[in-house]
């Protein structure tokens, strides 16, 4: 028979155990490693992936700039050239489309840890941010009913100077001379090219800017209000609860302004099969909008996105002209190039005054 070993035989088979080891092992503990987070495995997949890191990182800012101006002209040719006419009810998809996304990379492939809600003021706090989202898709997506991609990107570019508003009128907060001299090759350019724009229309371009001045202002809103440890969310989180609560926000309204919009979307998809693929890889890609701009910033920084935007804008307005066949001609263009070299002094300058400051 074979003696049962005891558990002072088992601890004194380990060397590092044994209570009477020169060594003290006795009174030595052992470090079991911790469970490793969601993050910290996904980055360990990215590390042990056959892809370059490199080459990886091209793919995620290929992609991002594929997805952003993805959904620029699949908005413009829904709303302008098919005949798709409803707006709200085009962001509110997009809302569920990211809501439905979100949840399926947080809680099965786990991209970023979940984090809940903690209390009930984080909630009307994130349902505010929603509603300022909401403000800002809508009238995004209705002024492309009214204007080319090219003109609706170069209004677009002026959102630091509306951010720069909103940061001083809420907070009080002010920048270098510098940072506000910056700011006036953003609007000068705005204004040439509004002027020699040949399809401007006056309830676009109103639609626009409100779209890019909600822009701006959320931003300020979310920096002022989720600024403790404990209401801060990460952005993919931050976009699971943000998504539900704007479609629910943009519910009522659709329904009142549009009408029975999905009655209507239903027989189109009955007579054209081609209106539900546009949906839905329309609502798709509005996700992977929000799902590479957060790639792009993991895998590169705050400032190369930043950068990438500027050069975005640009992009896209040469694609829409090439796709869309929109008249340009110089002033307007020129315009449009003064509007951009702004930002880029803009944020050059921003990057300064904060290196001055620290």
């Amino acid at each position: 028979m074979v003696e049962a070993q005891s558990w002072t035989t088992r601890r004194a088979s380990n060397p590092r155990l044994d209570p009477n080891s020169n060594d003290g092992g006795g009174d030595r503990v052992l470090d079991i490693p911790g469970t490793p987070t969601a993050e910290d495995r996904l980055l360990q997949q990215y590390d042990s992936a056959p892809i370059p890191p490199t080459i990886l990182t091209a793919a995620i800012v290929a992609s991002w700039y594929l997805s952003n101006i993805g959904v620029l002209l699949l908005n413009k040719y829904l709303l302008s050239f098919y005949g798709y006419r409803y707006p709200i009810f085009l962001t509110m998809l997009h809302m569920l489309s990211c809501a439905a996304y979100s949840l399926f990379a947080i809680k099965w492939l786990e991209i970023v840890p979940f984090q809940q809600i903690q209390s009930r003021r984080q909630f009307f706090k994130i349902l505010a941010l929603s509603a300022i989202f909401c403000l800002s898709v809508v009238c995004g997506n209705t002024s492309l009913r009214y204007l080319p991609v090219s003109f609706n990107q170069a209004i677009g570019a002026t959102t630091p100077f509306f951010t720069a508003i909103f940061a001083f009128v809420i907070t009080c907060k002010t920048e270098s001379p510098q940072v506000y001299f910056a700011l006036v090759p953003v609007v000068l350019g705005i204004v040439l090219a509004s002027n020699s724009e040949p399809l401007f229309h006056l309830f676009g371009f109103l639609m626009c800017v409100t779209s890019t001045a909600g822009r701006a202002l959320k931003s300020v809103v979310q920096g002022l209000l989720l600024t403790s440890d404990s209401e801060k969310l990460h952005s993919m989180n931050l976009l699971l609860y943000m998504a539900p609560m704007a479609a629910m926000i943009l519910l009522p309204f659709t329904l009142y302004v549009e009408g029975n919009v999905l009655a209507v979307t239903i027989e189109k998809g009955r007579g054209d099969g081609f209106i539900v693929f546009l949906l839905v890889a329309n609502a798709t890609v509005a996700y992977l909008v929000n799902l590479t701009n957060f790639l792009v910033t993991k895998h590169t920084s705050a400032l190369t996105l930043q950068v990438l935007g500027n050069a975005k804008a640009a992009v896209a307005a040469v694609v829409s002209v090439l796709i869309f066949k929109n008249p340009v001609n110089v002033m307007g263009m020129t315009g449009f190039a003064i509007t951009v070299m702004g930002v880029v002094l803009y944020s050059e300058a921003r990057k300064r005054a904060k290196t001055t400051a620290h």
